[in-house]
């Protein structure tokens, strides 16, 4: 057994939750990274003497454990090497398409599988080093899928959590990998893995009892040394109220104000905001609204759509054919479709703070959100707990884990173009009453539901779990 430290709740995830910057004096630094899971974590880490693992980018070697605002931090490094075959590779160019319904082609290679063994393999030894006796450890993604049996065998003392942001796939797509025994038998390390719907921990238990041969029972699987290990849905969310607090600001408000103005004052702002990943469906959204400006439905004077797309593993070739494929269709929409002043989309392929987020999702009439396939989507619940007005407008992919729980948007079949624009066009012309009845269901389940509470629920499963250890009852027949 690996020696203990002295961290009650060690987080472990593929990034840390600071980015390398270089500070105005020119010398390194570290600036938070925007995102819901460190807002959800980091005082839970306070109150737990908690520590993060994970990758700052790049390939600096050497980098020690520090404390950035209050939280300890252990970086760690990876080859370039290693960022090739791990994270583009095996991660991003294996898993990824795989685990989102093979939207694109997945590639399987072994050299790819030996680094990510490799790799979850340092993330393990360096988190058995870090935990105090008996602590918690939590691990994040696809990326560390084989952490938590990696760690079982070095620190059976541990009680250990994993969560999977990203969707998990069906039985049929799941067999096309090379190693899926060896990533189930990963998770398997775990006592408790984490969803973010229910079918996807089904789709895991079934997949168990078929692939490795565990006995299983609803959501528990019985292993041979007596352990259970339990699979639920924990739906992700995000910082409700400091979105809607920010929304409400003066600045934002001006510079929404701001925005309309600057696109023309159009009766309607569509709106897309997403990570550029051949899985968010924005090819086939803009296709949408080009085509309802040819069919006469829409002229660009009423209407504009504003598409974000944030640059996205540039080093990774399908990511730089998607960029060129989307800069070609809206040049070529603005080309045919509009009129000197006032394009029919405009496009910014660039990343921008949560004032400006803010702002435009104040500014948009009508959020589209049409992923292929997608864990969650935290954009489409950023949109609705900035509608503090209760007004604006949700067209949103059935593909999204959020359509199990905003309900009250238009859903839509993203593979379905004449489906798309009619919910457009129903979003378009949709009355007052229509709009503020759909909007304050949905910012009831945004509000109540909100990242912190996520946070804790896992938690306490996860506290709930151990129990279980000390005395197990088998179920007298197969789930």
């Amino acid at each position: 057994m690996a020696t203990s430290g002295s961290a009650d709740l060690v987080i472990v995830a593929n990034r840390l939750p600071v980015d390398r910057v270089t500070l105005p004096d020119g010398s390194p630094g570290w600036r938070r990274s925007p995102g819901g899971l460190v807002t959800a974590i980091e005082p839970i880490m306070r109150e737990n003497d908690g520590t993060w693992i994970g990758w700052p980018g790049g390939t600096e070697s050497g980098l020690e454990p520090f404390t950035d605002d209050g939280m300890d931090l252990i970086p760690m490094t990876m080859s370039a090497e290693e960022v090739e075959e791990h994270y583009e590779g095996f991660s991003n160019a294996t898993l990824w398409p795989l685990y989102h319904d093979v939207v694109a082609k997945p590639e399987f290679h072994r050299e790819w599988w030996d680094s990510y063994t490799a790799v979850n393999r340092r993330f393990a030894e360096r988190a058995a080093e870090a935990a105090a006796e008996g602590a918690t450890v939590w691990v994040h993604d696809y990326q560390m899928q084989l952490v938590p049996a990696m760690l079982r065998e070095l620190r059976p003392d541990l009680r250990i959590g994993f969560f999977l942001h990203i969707p998990f796939p069906p039985t049929e797509l799941f067999q096309q990998l090379p190693w899926r025994r060896q990533i189930l038998e990963g998770l398997l390390g775990a006592d408790l893995v984490g969803f973010q719907l229910s079918g996807a921990a089904q789709n895991f238990v079934r997949l168990v009892r078929q692939r490795v041969g565990h006995k299983t029972h609803r959501d528990v699987v019985y292993l041979p040394d007596g352990r259970t290990v339990r699979a639920a849905a924990f739906p992700i969310s995000i910082d409700s109220r400091g979105f809607e607090e920010l929304a409400r600001t003066e600045e934002v408000e001006e510079r929404a104000t701001e925005i309309r103005a600057a696109l023309g004052s159009p009766r309607k702002v569509f709106l897309g905001v997403d990570r550029l990943d051949y899985t968010k469906g924005i090819h086939a959204r803009l296709r949408a609204f080009a085509e309802l400006i040819e069919d006469g439905a829409l002229d660009v004077e009423d209407a504009v759509f504003v598409q974000v797309a944030t640059p996205s593993r540039e080093q990774v070739e399908q990511y730089r054919i998607l960029r060129d494929d989307i800069d070609r269709l809206v040049g070529r929409i603005n080309g045919d479709l509009g009129k000197i002043g006032q394009p029919a989309i405009s496009y910014f392929h660039a990343s921008y703070p949560r004032e400006e987020m803010a702002a435009l999702f104040r500014a948009a009439d009508i959020m589209v959100v049409t992923p292929y396939r997608d864990g969650m989507n935290l954009v489409a619940k950023e949109y609705v707990a900035c509608r503090f007005e209760n007004d604006g407008a949700l067209v949103l992919s059935e593909f999204a884990g959020a359509a199990e729980e905003l309900r009250q948007a238009w859903q839509i079949n993203p593979y379905d173009i004449n489906g798309m624009k009619s919910a457009f066009m129903e979003a378009y012309r949709a009355d007052d009453r229509d709009l503020t009845r759909r909007m304050k269901a949905m910012r009831k389940q945004v509000m109540e539901h909100d990242v912190a509470a996520w946070a804790a629920s896992f938690l306490q499963a996860l506290n709930d779990t151990q129990a279980s250890h000390a005395k197990i009852v088998r179920p007298a027949k197969q789930g």
